[in-house]
C-alpha cells in the first residue's frame, strides 16, 4: 500500500518536474539569445558619419546578435561634443561602446575623464579610425608619458597616433594569431589613410600591420626625376587591456572611406572586435565559426 501511494505521488509530481526542466531550458536558451547592447557614438570632422553609422549598424546586426544604438552628432567640426557624455553613468545598460567620433579639439578634462571613467570601471570599447585622433591636448605630437595629464585617452586606446599620410591603398598584413583575426586573409584596401604610431603601450597587442606605398608627387619629381616611392608601415588594428580592471579594448585606425567601412572584410573585423571586447569570442568560438 505504501509503495502504491509513493508511486501515485511521483506520477502527480512528474509533469511538474518536466515542466520545470523545460522552463529552465527555455530560460537558458532565452538568455543565450539575448542581444548585445552596443552603443555607437559618432560624429565630428572629416567623415560621412551619417552614412557610416548606417553601414556599421546594419553590418553589425547582420553578423552578430546585437542591438546597436546610434548617437550621432550633426556637428561636422573637430569640436563635436555629445550630450550623452554629460552624465556620469552614460554607458549604463550597454555591453560595448563603439567610439567613432572625430573630436580632436574637445579638450575639457572633466568631459574626457567622464568618458574614460566608464571604461576604467570595466565597460569594453571598440575604437574606429578618427577616434585615435580625438581628445588630445598639450604636446600630443611627442610620445606621452605614463600617467601624464594628456595621456588618458591614449592609455585607453593602447596606442598613440598623431596623423596620417596621403590616401593610397594599404596592404593589410595579419600578425599574431588571435580570435578576432582567426581565419582572416591579407588584403589590400582602396585609397585609405595610414595612421602613424608614435607610441604603443605595454598592454597593447598588435593584430594587423598596414603597409602603404606612396609614389612621389609632382614637386618631388620636379626636384628629382628619379625619385622613388616611399613605403610606410604602421599597426592598424590592435587590442588593449585598460586600467586596473584590464578592460578589453579593440581598435582599428582603418575606416576613412565609406567603401572601406562597407567592405565585408572590414565589417567582419569590427564585428569580431565587438564580440571579443564583450568576452564572447575566444579560441574555441573563433575556430568554430
Amino acid at each position: 500500500m505504501q509503495k502504491f501511494i509513493l508511486l501515485a505521488f511521483a506520477a502527480i509530481l512528474s509533469p511538474f518536474f518536466v515542466a520545470s526542466a523545460t522552463h529552465g531550458e527555455d530560460a537558458a536558451a532565452s538568455s543565450e539569445k539575448k542581444p548585445l547592447q552596443v552603443l555607437l557614438v559618432a560624429g565630428g570632422c572629416c567623415h560621412d558619419y551619417t552614412s557610416q553609422t548606417k553601414i556599421l549598424k546594419e553590418g553589425l546586426e547582420e553578423r552578430i546578435n546585437a542591438k546597436v544604438t546610434v548617437v550621432l552628432s550633426d556637428n561636422t567640426t573637430t569640436r563635436a561634443r555629445f550630450d550623452i557624455y554629460e552624465s556620469d553613468d552614460w554607458a549604463n545598460g550597454y555591453d560595448v561602446v563603439i567610439h567613432d567620433e572625430c573630436s580632436a579639439d574637445v579638450i575639457e578634462k572633466p568631459y574626457v575623464n567622464r568618458i574614460l571613467k566608464q571604461h576604467l570601471d570595466g565597460v569594453p570599447a571598440v575604437n574606429l579610425h578618427c577616434a585615435m585622433h580625438s581628445y588630445r591636448w598639450d604636446d600630443f605630437r611627442q610620445p606621452v608619458k605614463d600617467g601624464a595629464d594628456n595621456a588618458g585617452w591614449y592609455e585607453m586606446l593602447g596606442l598613440q597616433s598623431t596623423g596620417h599620410g596621403p590616401k593610397f591603398p594599404i596592404d593589410i598584413k595579419h600578425l599574431d594569431k588571435h580570435p578576432i583575426t582567426a581565419g582572416m586573409e591579407d588584403w589590400t584596401t582602396i585609397n585609405e589613410e595610414l595612421y602613424n604610431n608614435i607610441r604603443v603601450f605595454d598592454g597593447a597587442s598588435a593584430l594587423i600591420q598596414g603597409v602603404q606605398e606612396t609614389p612621389p608627387n609632382k614637386k618631388q619629381l620636379k626636384q628629382d626625376p628619379n625619385a622613388k616611392a616611399k613605403e610606410a608601415t604602421a599597426v592598424v588594428a590592435w587590442t588593449n587591456e585598460y586600467g586596473p580592471n584590464k578592460t578589453r579594448i579593440f581598435s582599428t585606425s582603418l575606416g576613412h572611406q565609406n567603401e572601406t567601412v562597407a567592405d565585408a572584410r572590414y565589417m567582419d573585423l569590427v564585428s569580431r572586435g565587438v564580440l571579443w571586447a564583450a568576452g564572447q569570442l575566444d579560441e574555441t568560438t573563433a575556430s568554430a565559426e
